[in-house]
């Protein structure tokens, strides 16, 4: 894999990269160019008008804004606060489509106007999620004749939990285009680790190489022993059924320590055949994120993998270590730029806001480690006084129900409001996470009109939550 350092321009791969450097009074040269820079998306703009909830009376707006869709919608009873919402990863070749926030219904009755972006582009371009949804933010008073909004707080799912994440970070108000100062934030299933996602797949797929006893090929050489991989580690691996074999019992005890450790809903989880099918269809990247990046950010050399919840390494741990393949990025693949955000932009953990984040334990796609990653980078940055956390006792991804969401957005307001900081889930301490009860707090199973059917019948399979 090249590493980009050049003093001149050079074609290389089919792109033009150009040197960073300048002399005198020259305008700096322009930044490297992607094949995703390339890529465009269809906006069937006749889409992107909504009807009002039954039963209420709001003012509704929709339109396009520098390439991406956009809706609006403002209470009559507008309480002066606007809620932006991020939606998740749309795949590679869709339309750009608006979501409305699934706490919609809450927000209207509550007197808050909310807002949300298709972004200008789809992929995995956080980048762009980032600056479309701060866009939309500040042209809200252009778009809707209304005044400035008094507060300004953002809440998004999965790849929007990453855009929420990073929203409020010191470093992307520096380096944003648009810049702003949201006052509060509830990212929910989110990629709260940036980049760290992308490492964990990594590691998911040559711990399946090396238990399955399969040649430890360079990532990309996935689709050449995929299947036979499988074959040794189930039985069954179906959109209905995960069955693990001896070994593959070893991959799960290492998956299980890759996701967030030894915790309730981990088994439900792993066996959640569906997701799990999601899960390995993201093995085989080079490292790229499909063109977001030029070079491999993968970094999986300092990762060490566990097969049980000792934490002092076996004999079968210490050689699996030695001989797992380990993945080298290319330095500076993600590095800071002149034109704006990193095209994969960070969550450091340095914010000075009220965050209120949900994840579910079970979640193999966006694992709960993410919020692990999250707690220490934000103790670490001196941010940990600012960041409650929440645990879900749910076996797939960003299957909350709205009662959940709800209260994490509510609790994150009245924080913000008041100065009192709501309760939390220790995330970092293992008995506690290991505990039968971990993740009653704040899981809510009853289901109201707007919750996904499907999420409730899940709820309906888990464990109970011990008696007190």
């Amino acid at each position: 894999m090249p590493i980009f350092r050049f003093t001149g321009a050079v074609a290389m791969g089919g792109v033009m990269l150009l040197a960073a450097c300048g002399g005198g009074d020259s305008p700096p040269e322009p930044e490297e160019v992607r094949p995703h820079d390339a890529r465009t998306f269809p906006l069937d703009a006749s889409s992107l008008a909504f009807d009002a909830l039954p039963g209420t009376s709001t003012r509704r707006f929709h339109g396009v804004l520098d390439g991406a869709g956009y809706r609006i919608e403002v209470p009559e009873n507008w309480n002066g606060r606007l809620v932006m919402y991020a939606h998740g990863y749309r795949g590679t070749a869709v339309p750009l489509t608006v979501s409305n926030p699934p706490i919609r219904a809450h927000l209207i009755a509550n007197g808050y106007a909310w807002a949300a972006s298709s972004y200008s582009k789809n992929y995995y371009d956080v980048r762009a999620g980032v600056e479309d949804t701060n866009a939309l933010a500040l042209a809200f008073s252009r778009l809707t004749g209304l005044p400035e909004p008094t507060r300004r707080y953002i809440i998004g799912h999965s790849m929007g939990g990453h855009i929420t994440g990073a929203a409020i970070e010191e470093e992307t108000f520096r380096t944003a285009r648009h810049k702003v100062r949201y006052h509060g934030a509830v990212p929910m299933c989110g990629v709260m680790g940036d980049t760290e996602l992308f490492n964990y797949f990594s590691a998911y797929q040559t711990a399946a190489q090396y238990f399955a006893g399969v040649p430890l090929y360079p990532t990309t050489g996935w689709a050449d022993i995929n299947a036979l991989v499988r074959s040794r580690l189930f039985t069954t691996f179906s959109q209905i059924e995960i069955v693990p074999t001896e070994d593959g019992q070893k991959l799960k005890g290492v998956v299980m320590n890759l996701t967030g450790g030894s915790r309730p809903i981990f088994e439900q989880g792993f066996a959640n055949a569906g997701l799990q099918q999601v899960v390995w269809g993201t093995f085989g990247g080079d490292g790229t994120i499909n063109g977001i990046l030029n070079a491999s950010v993968l970094d999986t050399r300092d990762l060490v993998l566990q097969i049980d919840s000792d934490p002092a390494l076996s004999d079968e741990e210490t050689l699996l270590n030695q001989r797992l393949l380990r993945v080298t990025p290319v330095p500076e693949a993600n590095r800071l730029r002149r034109d704006g955000l990193r095209w994969i932009p960070k969550v450091n953990g340095q914010f000075s806001v009220p965050v209120v984040s949900l994840h579910t334990l079970g979640d193999m796609y966006v694992p709960f480690s993410m919020q692990q990653i999250y707690k220490r980078r934000a103790d670490a940055n001196g941010s940990g006084q600012w960041l409650v956390q929440r645990a879900i006792r749910a076996p797939g991804h960003c299957d909350f129900t709205v009662a959940e969401q709800v209260a994490a957005f509510d609790d994150m307001v009245a924080w913000e409001q008041t100065g009192v900081r709501p309760q939390g889930d220790e995330v970092l301490d293992a008995a506690t996470v290991a505990d039968p009860a971990y993740g009653c707090r704040f899981t809510v199973n009853a289901g109201g009109p707007y919750d996904n059917p499907n999420t409730l019948t899940a709820r309906g399979l888990m464990p109970a939550c011990p008696t007190p």
